[in-house]
């Protein structure tokens, strides 16, 4: 049996994790910057997702902990707040994630990673 390359395994976790919003992102690096898309899919989702230790909740827990603490990430954060969600992170979760990191990161970052949840809140009901 031939042994998947770091793109094959990278791309399967990509879809199972983010879906289609993930597999979007890489298919918009193919005619500007495709060696980024390659990037992410063989060192995140291959190397990193397939460490073991934390399973893909705790990961993305984590992926959306940081990216609202980085600010300016929205079109991310809404990527990667369905991953959660994929992963199943409740939507309680992920508001509650938000609320604890507002003592450290301030309101107006937890204010607009909640507006970005709720519209994937949002969206996600309508589907």
């Amino acid at each position: 049996m031939d042994k998947k390359t770091r793109v094959e395994i990278g791309l399967e976790n990509l879809l199972k994790i983010d879906g289609e919003d993930g597999k979007k992102v890489i298919d918009a690096l193919e005619g500007v910057a495709p060696d980024l898309g390659k990037l992410i899919l063989e060192f995140t989702f291959a190397d990193v997702y397939e460490r073991g230790v934390l399973d893909w909740k705790q990961r993305e827990i984590i992926t959306i902990t940081s990216l609202l603490t980085l600010g300016g990430t929205e079109k991310q954060l809404d990527v990667h707040i369905n991953a959660a969600l994929n992963v199943g992170v409740t939507e309680e979760e992920v508001v509650e994630i938000f609320i604890q990191c507002s003592p450290y990161v301030g309101f107006p970052r937890v204010l607009n990673a909640i507006f970005v949840a709720k519209e994937v809140f949002a969206t996600r009901k309508k589907s």
